[in-house]
């Protein structure tokens, strides 16, 4: 399992980030306080606070790599 935070501050860059995990056949969770949302929900994450960046629990060993790839433009430190 992978965990890091991700900022999803606008509406646009929550439509990408879906489209782009959508892609990958593992699981992905965010978490926000004690709730934990599917990443690939669309409606899950408006539901979050998106004013901070958020964590997200990446559940892949196999595409490790070519995550990471796809996720760099949304992770922060």
């Amino acid at each position: 399992m992978i965990k890091l935070k991700v900022s999803l501050s606008s509406i646009d860059k929550v439509k990408s980030f879906v489209n782009t995990i959508s892609k990958f056949n593992c699981e992905f969770d965010l978490i926000s306080g004690r709730y934990v949302i599917d990443a690939k929900s669309i409606m899950g994450i408006f539901s979050l606070d998106l004013s901070k960046p958020i964590e997200l629990q990446i559940h892949t060993n196999d595409e490790k790599d070519e995550v990471l790839e796809a996720l760099k433009e949304y992770i922060v430190e």
